[in-house]
């Protein structure tokens, strides 16, 4: 008997996206073995977590990197970055900003659930533009001696209205003021791990366990050689603002495994693997009446892979969309999918184990048989 059934908990083939509510995504071998490597012993986690980041910016082409728990404190400890630098004196004021720089502009389009990753340190949200669009002179204005950073939010909160990145970027570096970018779900590319700071972005911060495959708990701060500084200085094991975001050394060394293996792989031959599979899925399908199975490309978080995307005719197949998703949640093995206005249920291949892409098709046919 496995962990999960001990515990009764049903394990679930994810065949929806790299969500937090489902674990964020499966660890390799490699990654497993580092972070039991790790748990065998004792070290300094100030040292391991430079060691690391060091090792990590290598890998990366960065100046510096540091581990967070996870995307969104990476977010937070981004922001107390930006707002005191590496002054002592200042990281010891949070979350009483009076007197320091303590607002961060946002475009509004951008604003989103994980602001409250940045809000929680205490500073103040500036928005900028509107649903229409936003304009330099927004940005140009919006900035003032109070202005600690500029964040920017990318993928699929990104419109077409909004200032371009790069503009941003030369806007706000003409005013000394650094830009964070939030590209938590934006890999793949790889590229993307270097991308955004060769732009010009002081700081871009990932999710370790999404695509990576790293821990869930990590997130991985890419940028600035001083402002990662400061991020260590406010992190765990000092007593800061970060000090309940702590980075154990399992985390540490697993994240780096992942990135190692990331860099390293062969990205052409899985995005061959998602279109196969994504057209397979299309053609046994297309085959049902009442059903219309298209490719659909970037997938949801923006990233260049397809998914499958399932147009249920609920009168000619005999079955509403949701009861086709809750069927499939709550049969044998479980299969979580994704949704799409009132009919369609997205199949995303990029978080599969091989051999589940048949599993995901045979379920969900037994599923419509079944209705029919």
């Amino acid at each position: 008997m496995g962990i999960y059934d001990s515990l009764g908990v049903r394990p679930v083939i994810n065949a929806n996206a790299t969500l937090t509510l489902l674990g964020g995504s499966l660890m390799p071998a490699e990654v497993l073995q580092a972070m039991s490597d790790a748990a065998g012993c004792f070290v300094s986690l100030p040292e391991l977590q430079r060691q690391v980041g060091a090792r990590i910016a290598e890998l990366t082409r960065n100046e510096a990197a540091y581990v967070s728990c996870g995307a969104a404190a990476g977010l937070s400890l981004a922001t107390a970055a930006c707002v005191t630098g590496t002054d002592a004196a200042l990281v010891t004021r949070f979350p009483h900003l009076d007197g320091v720089p303590n607002q961060v502009i946002v475009h509004h389009t951008q604003r989103n659930g994980y602001d409250y990753a940045v809000r929680q340190t205490g500073v103040e949200m500036v928005e900028i533009g509107s649903a229409q669009g936003t304009s330099p002179a927004d940005l140009a204005t919006a900035i003032t001696d109070r202005t600690a950073a500029v964040f920017w939010f990318h993928g699929a909160l990104t419109t077409p209205g909004d200032l371009p990145l790069p503009k941003v970027i030369e806007i706000a570096h003409a005013h000394n003021v650094p830009v964070v970018v939030d590209v938590a779900a934006q890999l793949p590319p790889a590229s993307n791990l270097w991308h955004f700071t060769q732009l010009g972005a002081a700081l871009a911060v990932f999710s370790g366990g999404k695509d990576l495959r790293g821990p869930q708990s990590s997130g991985l701060i890419l940028g600035r050689k001083d402002l990662i500084e400061a991020c260590r200085i406010h992190g765990s094991p000092n007593h800061a603002f970060g000090r309940p975001m702590k980075v154990g050394k399992e985390e540490m060394v697993g994240l780096l495994a992942a990135v190692e293996r990331y860099v390293n792989l062969d990205h052409d031959a899985r995005a061959q693997y998602c279109e196969a599979t994504v057209a397979s899925w299309c053609a046994a399908l297309n085959e049902l009446d009442g059903v219309t199975a298209v490719r659909s490309f970037p997938n949801e978080a923006a990233q260049p892979l397809p998914r499958c995307l399932v147009t249920l005719a609920s009168a000619a197949v005999g079955i509403e969309r949701d009861v086709v998703v809750s069927a499939l949640l709550d049969g044998e093995p479980a299969v979580s999918v994704g949704t799409h206005d009132d009919a369609g249920i997205f199949l995303n291949p990029m978080t599969l184990e091989p051999g589940e892409e048949a599993t995901v098709l045979e379920r969900l046919l037994a599923v419509l048989a079944g209705a029919a």
